[in-house]
């Protein structure tokens, strides 16, 4: 080998060496994100929002979006804030259990699940996979502080109604109209752990929401299925109830 083709082997090889040692210092820093939460007093807390139907997560016109990105902002150093699409709960499953500290393929600790601090919300199949996420949290015993079903839609076989044991509180906002309607009601599998907060109704034949930037099958074949999921005295209140489990935000976004 000529003394180029050597000096160009070496630079190759530390070029990996360089990108692999960067690589394995993101990953120390990620791992030691949940512990730097902590050590500053800080509870660590994570907030899931499903969306509904086919929507992407991050569509700006969504009102699921449009609150995650507000406290994403505000609680940035206290909290994780993530939407998904309603199909993939194994990621936000995943996501949960990253932040809490749990390293690849290992399982968190007794100590690790207590500590953990969980809210989940979702429209339409969203609010279905609020509560099915809830159940496969139960299963590895991680509790979840706070479930919010607006407009919840059951997917095939699955039921939304039953809310987990695991869970501390949840609360259901449904409307009563049209094709595509929320669940009315949703209860306990055990009251002794759970409480319920309400299943709130509202009805937009008699009172419309103007929802800008929908598509025109919202507007035609789930119109009041729709205007739950933009009216803004429905979304205050979750943000609102949100907010209570992550406590004051440091900073204040625009306009709030």
């Amino acid at each position: 080998m000529t003394a180029k083709g050597t000096r160009s082997t070496a630079c190759r090889l530390a070029a990996g060496i360089v990108a692999l040692c960067a690589a394995i210092s993101a990953d120390a820093r990620t791992a030691r994100s949940g512990d730097d939460l902590a050590s500053k007093g800080h509870p660590r807390t994570i907030v899931i929002g499903f969306l509904g139907g086919y929507v992407s997560r991050n569509s700006p016109t969504r009102s699921e979006v449009k609150m995650a990105n507000r406290l994403r902002t505000e609680y940035a150093d206290t909290a994780l804030v993530e939407t998904f699409e309603n199909r993939r709960q194994d990621a936000a499953y995943q996501a949960i259990l990253k932040f809490l500290g749990s390293a690849k393929n290992a399982k968190l600790s007794d100590e690790q699940k207590r500590h953990a601090r969980v809210v989940i919300y979702g429209h339409s199949w969203g609010g279905w996979a609020t509560v099915e996420l809830a159940r496969k949290l139960e299963k590895e015993g991680i509790p979840v502080l706070l479930t919010i079903q607006i407009d919840s839609v059951g997917h095939w076989w699955k039921d939304d109604s039953v809310i987990p044991a695991n869970v501390e509180k949840a609360i259901n906002y449904y409307q009563p109209a049209g094709l595509l309607r929320g669940r009315k009601e949703i209860r306990a599998a055990d009251a002794s752990h759970t409480q319920i907060l309400g299943n709130k109704a509202y009805d937009y034949r008699k009172n419309p929401v103007k929802c800008e930037g929908y598509p025109f099958w919202d507007r035609w074949f789930a119109k009041t299925h729709m205007q739950i999921e933009c009216d803004p005295s429905v979304w205050g209140q979750v943000e609102s109830l949100i907010r209570a489990e992550l406590g004051p935000a440091k900073t204040q976004s625009a306009g709030k």
